[in-house]
């Protein structure tokens, strides 16, 4: 099968949306499909890769299976190119990674200029926080596909005493959306209550400003900023961790958190992302409703010995359900949707 995957954003930047694209593409390649990304991030060429301008000179060259767009808030390139693909019968996807609320009027406007509850497209989402926003604009089903894990490249590591005041690790872009600076708040009001040590792992344009703010407030023999580290660097970081900290409200899955759980690492994110997809308060982490909550549950997580070390043994024990071969199944089911859409549409115009 030739499947294109639309995206805004791609390699070089680094990001959940990029990183998952590259994962699913390669994946699939594994499979046997001829896979390409189409992207309007500019960078170096590579196979499977077409860096595209405003058009559908891939569409016409390409002529795909199927189409798969992957659309974050502000997605012009990966809209615009499901609008092109559906409308010329090719059997298009288009998946929403982030979360539709509290964004103002975007996706309204881009709903009732564009005409999207019309287009013959399959909407899916990566959780069913995502879902939810996306099925009460559209008034379509949206089908949820869960974003994956390597489960057997994030796996525990092997257990030993850790010296030192327990580790708070986190990985993220250091933006607004992604909450960096409120992260270095609640990280502030955990060390006035009790010992601990921070790594916070990426970068991003905040990054200077977290500088300054840790500076400032004289945390930096506590927490440091790695900077961007490859999966290997962050394996062992996540083997020193005792908490994953996952501090963005609009999350709307969490590929880094789901590595962390799947590491063994107790995780702590806010009740209102999508990272409740795997989860549960009590059992694979802890769920805050705000960050007054995040900070008092980091600390809570951080004194008491006996919850940290009960949630960690669970996650070490039980594998996560999020693995590569059930999100590719889900993805084959997906295009089987969007070939029946496909299909019906062009009958009803026969």
């Amino acid at each position: 099968m030739r499947i294109i995957h639309v995206t805004d954003c791609y390699l070089p930047r680094l990001g959940g949306i990029e990183l998952h694209v590259r994962d699913l593409a390669a994946r699939q390649r594994a499979q046997g499909h001829e896979v390409t990304v189409v992207t309007s991030t500019p960078g170096e060429s590579a196979p499977g890769l077409w860096r595209a301008a405003p058009g559908d000179a891939w569409l016409r060259s390409l002529c795909p299976d199927v189409v798969q767009a992957h659309v974050s808030i502000i997605s012009p390139f990966a809209l615009g190119s499901a609008r092109r693909a559906s409308r010329a019968g090719v059997p298009t996807v288009a998946t929403v990674h982030s979360l539709w609320t509290h964004v103002g009027p975007l996706p309204e406007l881009a709903c009732e200029l564009w005409g999207m509850r019309r287009w013959p497209v399959t909407w899916a989402a990566v959780s069913d926080r995502a879902a939810t926003p996306v099925r009460a604009l559209l008034d379509v089903p949206v089908h949820v596909v869960p974003n994956a894990v390597d489960l057997d490249e994030w796996i525990p590591a092997p257990e030993q005493p850790h010296p030192g005041p327990p580790h708070v690790v986190s990985v993220m872009r250091l933006t607004g959306v992604k909450r960096a600076l409120p992260l270095l708040d609640i990280l502030r009001g955990a060390a006035a209550r009790t010992d601990f040590s921070a790594t916070v792992i990426g970068d991003g344009p905040q990054r200077a400003a977290m500088e300054r703010h840790l500076r400032r407030h004289r945390l930096g023999d506590r927490v440091r900023l790695t900077g961007t580290l490859d999966r290997a660097a962050i394996r062992r970081e996540l083997a020193t961790a005792s908490v994953f900290l996952a501090p963005a409200h609009r999350e709307s899955f969490g590929i880094a958190a789901l590595e962390a759980r799947a590491s063994g690492v107790p995780v702590l994110a806010s009740a209102h992302s999508g990272v409740g997809t795997f989860i549960r308060h009590g059992r694979e982490g802890l769920l805050a409703r705000d960050d007054h909550d995040l900070a008092a549950q980091l600390v809570r997580l951080l004194v008491d010995h006996d919850l940290r070390d009960r949630l960690a043994a669970h996650n070490r024990r039980v594998r996560p359900a999020f693995g590569w071969p059930e999100a590719l199944a889900r993805h084959e089911e997906l295009y089987a949707a969007a070939r029946v859409t496909a299909a019906s549409t062009e009958a009803l115009a026969g």
